[in-house]
């Protein structure tokens, strides 16, 4: 288990794997994001993207189960302040494949709670050319091992 103390400002990792289908794109657009380039193929195709592309919102959730299973499951996490920063860099379209950069930009203890230290992490979704698609910088909190240090 990873807890506060053990973090690193600067420290980078990168990591998961996630391949981007056409049926699920629609899927959750369907359900979510109902606009029609992310829904119509056709009419995707007049759109300003000029073909079918994934919701933002599809491809933040992609990259955060992958920041979950990546990371977040080895941290003694205690949830998290927010995100700043949302940004989507370039459109995700069907048979891309999605993967996380994590890098630790501050941290500092909390001054109300001991037990808790925020950690503010820059992520980046990158697409399998090596382009970013999606970044944030999240605000993090997680257990202090030795909260009287």
């Amino acid at each position: 288990m990873q807890y506060y103390e053990d973090i690193e400002i600067g420290a980078v990792d990168e990591f998961g794997e996630y391949h981007v289908t056409k049926d699920e794109l629609v899927e959750f657009a369907e359900q979510y994001d109902p606009q029609p380039f992310h829904v119509n193929e056709e009419a995707a195709t007049d759109s300003a993207f000029g073909e079918l592309i994934a919701s933002g919102w599809h491809t933040a959730s992609i990259c955060m189960r992958l920041l979950v299973d990546g990371a977040l499951n080895e941290q003694a996490g205690m949830g998290a302040r927010g995100v700043d920063e949302l940004r989507w860099k370039q459109p995700v379209t069907p048979g891309d494949t999605l993967s996380v950069r994590t890098e630790v930009v501050d941290k500092r203890v909390s001054e109300s709670d001991p037990k808790r230290g925020y950690v503010d992490t820059r992520l980046e979704g990158i697409n399998q050319d090596g382009d970013v698609v999606i970044s944030w910088l999240a605000h993090g909190m997680i257990e202090r091992r030795n909260p009287a240090e």
